[in-house]
């Protein structure tokens, strides 16, 4: 039988070696840095290819490097942030240590202790300010509405409304300095420290690039422009808007498995208005990876001619197989697919320590579709340094059309070494994250390290907010004015 990955579904994700959280906990890092070596060393997919890359001896030097780090670190989440830099060695991504806590001691134990302030919604409406510049007032960013006031040189953020039941009214929830650097408290209270905030006009504000928060009250006027950025970068949903008669916005925020239902909900919800419009702007800036089955029903809109998909191979440890093995426990899985599982299986466990194709030896998959849609007929494709993974896969496939050209920078340059899998230290005190695929791309066409390069490059004079403008203005042939 012909096995194929997409029946068996494997996942991509996107993980950057900053992937830890700051679980307040002890640890004997040098025997953690032990088990992850060992681990990394016997069953990541891109470990060989990174040794033949840079040499043993540039290794060696390397781990005798942080032999010495480990030796005085005995706090987890310490512990973490230097394995993920051990890590960085391999590659730049698809890899991540992080510490674990229990999350209901670590949040018992901060909400205790945790600094609060007296600031009401009522005083701050009362009082509105009108410096756009200023940061007092009331702010959203997902779930939390939060009062930010005046405070030490700086300014401080508290919680007024919170839909995560961890997080109480007038807990202090963000700080930020004079300097425009501070720190954000995530939801298990660990903090994401940052350099600069960022203004996304007078309305928001960008901390790191998951953390933008959208001002409430008070409001101040803003162009267009700015608006649509502010509301991309924002909402944690894909969107379509109509630019003008000619050019349609797609917004895509994330191509996670969870996030497909609704985007194929919007592409239904506007089929009629795609199907006959002329140009089509989709944007997948600082995306998140995920699962290419995520973005399976944009490729019609962008089909001209058969994509061409490079297949990948399994390297098969007894360790790495228990993922394929978890599959069978999947409550919705049919029996064609059972049988399908327990023949990659057999046929991984039968090639221990090698590589495997479980595609029936086929390298390159075609994917032929039965018609071409006159509408659209231009695709800009607007992407950033940020994206990688399961999105650099999309990329890869929609520039095989005539209709696609690519805008922005390159991407992060993280696909070849891919399909993470997970495994907490025998003390359960930490998660490693590994790649299991190794594409067949490489070496002829490497994207880890490199990424995508678009057609038109956005260069740093044009600023994030008018990306989208600059796209349109040339699909719609017209010149560009900031």
């Amino acid at each position: 039988m012909k096995l194929t990955l997409q029946k068996i579904s494997l996942f991509s994700f996107l993980l950057f070696a900053a992937f830890t959280a700051k679980a307040q906990t002890t640890c004997d890092c040098s025997e953690t840095f032990k088990w992850v070596k060992e681990t990394f060393e016997k069953n990541d997919a891109g470990f060989d290819y990174a040794i033949q890359q840079k040499g043993m001896d540039m290794y060696e030097k390397h781990n005798a490097v942080f032999l010495q780090k480990v030796k005085t670190i005995t706090e987890s989440h310490e512990c973490a942030e230097v394995l993920n830099e051990w890590l960085k060695f391999f590659r730049k991504g698809h890899f991540g240590v992080m510490a674990l806590a229990t999350a209901t001691t670590q949040q018992s134990a901060n909400v205790k202790q945790w600094p609060v302030l007296a600031v009401k919604e009522k005083e701050l409406r009362s009082k509105p300010t009108k410096d756009a510049k200023d940061l007092v007032g009331i702010w959203k960013v997902g779930s939390y509405k939060i009062g930010i006031v005046k405070k030490d040189k700086g300014y401080k953020g508290v919680i007024l409304e919170s839909g995560n039941v961890a997080w109480k009214p007038q807990q202090v929830k963000m700080e930020i300095n004079e300097d425009g650097s501070g720190v954000f408290y995530m939801g298990d209270f660990s903090p994401l420290k940052f350099k600069k905030m960022d203004w996304i006009g007078k309305n928001a504000i960008k901390l790191a690039p998951a953390i933008q928060l959208q001002r409430e009250y008070p409001t101040f006027p803003e162009n267009a422009d700015i608006q649509l950025y502010a509301k991309a970068m924002s909402m944690g949903k894909p969107f379509m808007e109509k630019l003008s008669e000619e050019t349609l916005y797609l917004r895509i925020p994330s191509f996670g498995g969870e996030q497909k239902k609704v985007i194929d909900s919007v592409l239904l919800a506007h089929e009629k208005e795609i199907k006959s419009t002329k140009n089509l702007i989709i944007d997948i800036r600082n995306g998140t990876g995920g699962d290419d089955d995520s973005y399976a029903n944009i490729i019609p809109y962008l089909y001209t001619n058969p994509i061409r998909i490079v297949g990948m191979e399994l390297l098969s440890t007894p360790l790495n197989n228990k993922r394929m093995e978890s599959y069978l426990s999947m409550p919705d899985l049919s029996e064609k697919s059972r049988m399908q599982v327990n023949a990659a299986l057999t046929l991984l466990n039968d090639n221990l320590g090698k590589f495997v194709n479980l595609n029936g030896g086929d390298k390159v998959h075609i994917q032929k579709m039965d018609a071409v849609l006159p509408f659209p007929q231009q695709v800009a494709i607007i992407a950033n340094e940020a994206n990688g993974s399961t999105d650099e896969q999309f990329l890869m496939a929609a520039k095989q059309s005539k209709k696609v050209k690519l805008f922005g920078t390159s991407t992060f340059g993280v696909l070849d070494i891919s399909n993470m899998n997970f495994v907490k230290s025998p003390d359960e005190k930490f998660q490693l994250g590994y790649c299991l695929s190794k594409s067949y791309r490489i070496p002829g066409m490497a994207i880890d390290g490199i990424g995508i390069q678009p057609d038109y490059f956005i260069d740093s004079t044009i600023p994030n907010e008018l990306w989208i403008k600059y796209a349109t203005s040339v699909l719609e042939d017209k010149e560009f004015q900031p």
